[in-house]
């Protein structure tokens, strides 16, 4: 998925596996397994938390449109699979995954949910702060949107004020480590070729082929996605965009793993960065 139609629109590739991660111990050292925090009593997390340089925190619509071929959780479900498969590889304390973001591009569509830019953005921050508290000062947050970016980008620069570093994930940093020539669709952003791909390699049964279609209308300077052929966003009676038939299992291996390798590459780089530092 090419990263100058990812950013036309506001996105979110990711999607569930249950997370199974073990309960690590106090002070646990670079080899240590990560811990789903949800999993403890508060007694426990206090003595876990002290163990970790990092947080581990998902962001995944629950509820947004993904096409007639891809359920609302799409986003959810790839979120919870990519943070068990980095968790698995770093030692971070792991917190629930966000079900709740900005995604204003997709609401004429029936059970799309989008909160405000600014409530999104305060409650990223609460959520950091609240952690901070007891524990790391240092949150990764793994972000499946681009609306969601401006927001979390605020998010960042206020908290760092506050002595917490934030860093969180750009899906424009995996597009540039793709293979050319992966995608064959005309452009895309959004229950494409590339993010069908990837549910066909992460839950395929979830997906329902026999209902994907392309639908790619592009209208230069127009945003989201609209249902009315006159209305003011880019025309999509599905609530694709781009061309899902395309999809196949293969593609969607090199994109997820091409995302969970810069993942791990971004958390590990987190974990050796100075708290509080730019």
């Amino acid at each position: 998925m090419s990263a100058k139609f990812r950013i036309t629109l506001a996105l979110g590739i990711f999607a569930v596996v249950p997370v199974s991660i073990a309960m690590a111990p106090q002070n646990a050292g670079p080899k240590a397994k990560s811990v789903a925090i949800e999993n403890l009593t508060w007694a426990e997390a206090e003595k876990a938390l002290k163990g970790y340089d990092v947080a581990l925190l998902a962001v995944g619509a629950r509820t947004k449109e993904h096409g007639p071929h891809l359920p609302l959780k799409t986003d959810y479900v790839m979120a919870e699979y990519l943070k068990d498969r980095v968790a698995r590889e770093v030692p971070v304390a792991v917190f629930p995954t966000l079900e709740y973001g900005y995604y204003p591009a997709f609401l004429e569509y029936p059970g799309s949910v989008s909160i405000g830019a600014d409530t999104f953005k305060n409650t990223v921050i609460d959520v950091c702060r609240s952690i901070s508290r007891h524990g790391p000062h240092k949150v990764y947050v793994l972000n499946t949107g681009i609306s969601t970016l401006p927001p979390l980008e605020a998010a960042s620069s206020e908290l760092t004020k506050e002595g917490i570093t934030m860093r969180y994930l750009n899906l424009a940093d995996v597009d540039r480590k793709l293979p050319a020539g992966l995608l064959q669709q005309p452009g895309g952003t959004h229950a494409d070729e590339a993010e069908t791909s990837m549910m066909l390699y992460i839950a395929p049964a979830l997906v329902d082929m026999s209902k994907a279609v392309k639908d790619f209308d592009p209208r230069p300077g127009r945003k989201g996605l609209t249902r009315d052929p006159n209305g003011p966003g880019n025309f999509s009676p599905t609530g694709a965009w781009g061309d899902p038939t395309l999809a196949t299992k293969e593609k969607g291996r090199i994109i997820v793993e091409s995302t969970i390798a810069e993942i791990i590459r971004q958390v590990r780089e987190l974990i050796g960065l100075k708290s509080g530092a730019n």
